[in-house]
């Protein structure tokens, strides 16, 4: 990879729309598709999703719980959906959402964002709160290897507030304070840094927080969850044309149909970029 991740998404959300889709094959989805909840079932979907989306959308976003559930022969299950995604074209952003401190942070750095790792992805969610400065080894083996990060940072479960809007000494709350650590990182990046965090767009006026980080926004929460397209540019105001909008069973309960999954995409992305367009 000769570019940044921040630069091939911005090229992939231009040409693509910004889309993200994810990958998640539990139980009931199986069950709605006609599989069964095992490795099998597991497979004709990832391969199913992947056959019918990879050339149309900008980001993969497999959640790896859903696949280590079936211990080994889930995780080659998920080796094999990242390696095919990434040979289409499309982004992998890893829903792992690691976080821990020194040499265990870096292994989990290494398992996905080591270029000869075998679930080497374009990027990783990963969790701040034993610190940011915890994120160091993700965050150095990132830049090294040309990948991302997406932080957590206003998550859109209700639990989340408890810590991300708790108020620190200063008076700016932890939430707060991880974009700050976020717009620090892609600092003079162009054209748009690789380091994103995690807003959702169900959170409704997010005025009171600086959300222009120079680097992607990524939005879970339009779909099943309740939040529109129409809803972006009011949650996230001027840093709305770096937002991913995240879509999963918004989607992916149009399967197993090729086609219904990809007029469902597709719908979701025209909306998306009318929404964008209209900021």
């Amino acid at each position: 990879m000769t570019l940044p991740f921040g630069a091939r998404l911005r090229h992939a959300m231009d040409e693509r729309g910004p889309l993200c889709v994810g990958i998640d094959p539990h139980a009931s989805l199986l069950a709605d598709w006609g599989l069964s909840d095992d490795v099998a079932g597991v497979e004709r979907f990832s391969r199913t999703v992947v056959e019918a989306l990879a050339e149309r959308v900008a980001v993969f976003k497999p959640q790896a719980a859903f696949f280590e559930r079936f211990g080994s022969r889930g995780i080659a299950v998920l080796e094999r959906t990242v390696a095919d995604a990434r040979a289409a074209g499309t982004l992998v952003l890893m829903d792992a959402k690691r976080g821990d401190i020194g040499s265990t942070m870096a292994a989990y750095a290494e398992t996905f964002l080591h270029k000869d790792a075998p679930l080497f992805s374009d990027a990783l969610t990963v969790s701040p709160y034993l610190g940011y400065g915890s994120l160091r080894p993700a965050v150095e083996l990132a830049r090294e290897s040309g990948c991302g990060l997406f932080v957590l940072a206003l998550t859109s479960n209700p639990e989340g507030a408890e810590v991300q809007r708790a108020v620190r000494e200063d008076g700016r709350t932890i939430g707060a304070t991880m974009l700050a650590h976020l717009a620090d990182a892609n600092a003079d990046a162009t054209p748009m840094g690789s380091f994103g965090a995690v807003v959702g767009a169900t959170l409704g006026d997010l005025s009171s927080f600086d959300l222009d980080i120079n680097g992607p926004l990524l939005a879970p929460g339009i779909g099943a969850q309740g939040a529109t397209a129409a809803d972006l540019p009011a949650v996230f105001g001027a840093a709305v044309r770096n937002v991913v909008p995240n879509v999963s069973r918004g989607v992916l309960r149009h399967g197993p149909d090729l086609a219904g999954l990809r007029d469902s995409a597709a719908r979701f992305a025209d909306e998306i970029r009318t929404a964008v367009a209209s900021a």
